[in-house]
């Protein structure tokens, strides 16, 4: 029985059921050695916190010995999500529909699913996650997605870091977690009257989706406000690159260009001092512009980037695509630019949407529409 109140001084034996499940990956590991580690565990004094980590792990063991015998040794390897849940226990889930944390309320399963709450969890589930070569996604508020009915391969991780710190004075910042809804963050400045980021305040979706896709509205985006963002790199660990080093353009960054992979953790704004009766002022004057042009309900966003001296919502309206359904998606009769879930709809058809707008658009207008939207998850057509 493991004692509830255990003497601090006293090491409990957790290591060496650790050791069974890392290295199960690269040897068969026998039963024998596993149950032995087990009674270590079970007969060493522990805190409440060890207890359930240690419960946490015997179940894992089990599940991997079960229907193997004494003699036979264990050759079935450590799978990827136990291995995590040796780390972070109930925080990882398996076949998790993603529809939930989505902004269009669409998509099918994770096959491993990870909240992480802080910027520490984060850089902890990626170690884990790199070690073990799995492939991997990281989603933040769910906008300007477009999850695949057939789920996503590997492990998503959902990052919920929202920690904010304000720094007063002439030159005023914000220092906030990529977990942080900007939004959010938006109408806090404006409470304690720190302008620049009135234009935020209508933006869907993270800081740290913000940051990676050099998000914007109203005039204003990301690459005005950065100063720096700490990434988490493979290769480097903890990187701070520079507003510069971002590389922005419109609605990119060097990162969702492709050409460099990272993982936002935190980043610096640069904000200004005002009145909070000024600041709350514009962003009722935002919100209410973007109410009168863009559709409610459940939606990615903007579908397609704008063509340079154009908009894609004129060319899908001019192209007499506005109001077009397929199943329970349609493009908006308010917004050519907006594609709506009207309940239970599939992303196949959001996707058909998406190749009768660029289809239709190339062949009346000779414009390409770019994606703004990323499609993540199994697309693979079947054959």
């Amino acid at each position: 029985m493991l004692d509830e109140k255990p003497a601090r001084h006293e090491v409990i034996a957790l290591p060496p059921l650790k050791m069974v499940l890392v290295h199960a990956k690269d040897k068969p590991v026998n039963k024998a050695e596993v149950q032995s580690a087990i009674k270590k565990v079970s007969s060493a004094p522990v805190t409440r916190e060890e207890k359930v980590e240690a419960q946490s792990l015997i179940k894992i063991i089990e599940h991997l010995t079960k229907g193997t015998n004494d003699e036979k040794p264990m050759t079935t390897p450590a799978r990827p999500v136990d291995v995590l849940r040796l780390h972070f226990a109930d925080a990882v889930q398996e076949n998790i529909s993603l529809a939930p944390y989505t902004s269009a309320r669409i998509g099918g399963p994770a096959d491993i699913f990870v909240m992480v709450k802080s910027a520490n969890e984060l850089m902890g589930v990626m170690k884990v996650i790199w070690e073990q070569a799995v492939p991997y996604t990281i989603l933040g508020g769910g906008s300007n997605v477009l999850v695949s009915d057939k789920g996503v391969r590997g492990v998503v991780v959902l990052n919920r870091a929202k920690e904010v710190l304000f720094e007063s004075g002439a030159q005023p910042t914000v220092w906030c977690e990529a977990g942080v809804i900007f939004s959010n963050l938006a109408n806090r400045c404006a409470s304690k009257g720190l302008a620049g980021l009135e234009w935020a305040a209508t933006v869907p979706g993270t800081v740290g989706g913000a940051v990676y896709g050099n998000a914007g509205a109203f005039g204003g985006d990301v690459s005005q406000n950065l100063i720096w963002a700490d990434v988490l790199t493979k290769k480097n660990g903890v990187e701070r690159y520079s507003v510069e080093q971002m590389r922005y353009a419109y609605r990119t960054s060097v990162f969702k260009s492709g050409n460099e992979s990272a993982i936002i953790l935190s980043a610096m704004l640069r904000l200004k001092n005002a009145s909070a009766e000024e600041v709350s002022a514009k962003i009722i004057e935002f919100s209410e512009r973007r109410k009168a042009a863009q559709p409610p309900g459940a939606s990615m966003g903007s579908m397609f980037k704008n063509p340079v001296g154009d908009y894609a919502g004129r060319l899908i309206e001019a192209a007499g695509l506005k109001g077009t359904r397929i199943g329970n998606a349609e493009i908006s009769t308010l917004h050519g630019n907006f594609f709506i879930n009207h309940g239970e709809t599939r992303a196949e058809d959001v996707h058909a949407l998406i190749r009768l707008a660029q289809e239709t658009v190339a062949k009346k207008f000779n414009v390409n529409l770019e994606l703004e939207v990323e499609l993540i998850g199994d697309w693979s057509v079947e054959r």
